[in-house]
């Protein structure tokens, strides 16, 4: 039997679960949902209804996108992703990923859905992603070719599919601000294989009704 994935293809929280799920060549099913119609097998799996929602062959239920990652990595891990796991490095990520998931997020969201938002300007959204969030990305950057050094992490996969929907907002905009480094990093995993592959389109999936 099959792993099981729920997910959704421009969700960011999924897209870094299927990055560590293909990566670690994990053979899962993939359940494309609509957001607005989600299926039934879903929501007894997961009453928080958000993707992405991992069962088990073992029926271990899974729906949170890092522990999503997590549990793929301890299966198998052939590039060494979770190999900085030295306490400063773990600080690093938790500090870095505490960021991307609350602050950024919700500035994203902002940025994303301005009319939903109206008592801020895009353009004030935008300059408080680039202090809080982008620009120290980008100093990071600078020094590293990846997050934790020269070597791609968990953290890289975690946080770029978000840095990429905030950059597909306005994409031209995004190229001309001061993230020249951060842009090449963004770009690396954009044209990547793994990428591609995560990328896929699928079905709607449709639970059989009986």
């Amino acid at each position: 039997m099959k792993h099981i994935l729920y997910s959704y293809r421009r969700c960011p929280y999924a897209m870094r679960a299927r990055c560590a799920l293909i990566y670690a060549n994990i053979d899962f099913e993939i359940r494309e949902i609509e957001l607005r119609a989600k299926p039934l097998s879903m929501l007894k799996l997961s009453p928080k209804a958000t993707v992405p929602v991992l069962l088990t062959n073992q029926q271990q239920v899974i729906d949170q996108s890092l522990d999503i990652m997590n549990w793929a990595l301890a299966q198998h891990d052939p590039d060494q992703w979770l190999s900085e796991k030295g306490t400063a490095n773990q600080e690093i990520t938790q500090k870095w990923i505490g960021i991307n998931d609350g602050p950024f997020k919700q500035l994203l969201d902002q940025y994303k859905y301005p009319n939903r938002y109206p008592e801020q300007s895009q353009e004030q959204v935008l300059e408080l992603a680039l202090n809080i969030y982008l620009l120290p990305l980008n100093d990071r950057m600078k020094h590293h070719k990846f997050l934790l050094g020269n070597q791609m992490s968990m953290l890289d996969i975690a946080i770029f599919p978000f840095v990429r929907q905030f950059m597909g907002v306005d994409s031209k905009k995004f190229h001309q601000l001061p993230l020249k480094e951060l842009s090449e990093w963004l770009n690396f995993f954009i044209l990547s294989d793994l990428f591609n592959k995560v990328m896929a389109k699928y079905p709607i999936w449709r639970d059989i009704e009986t």
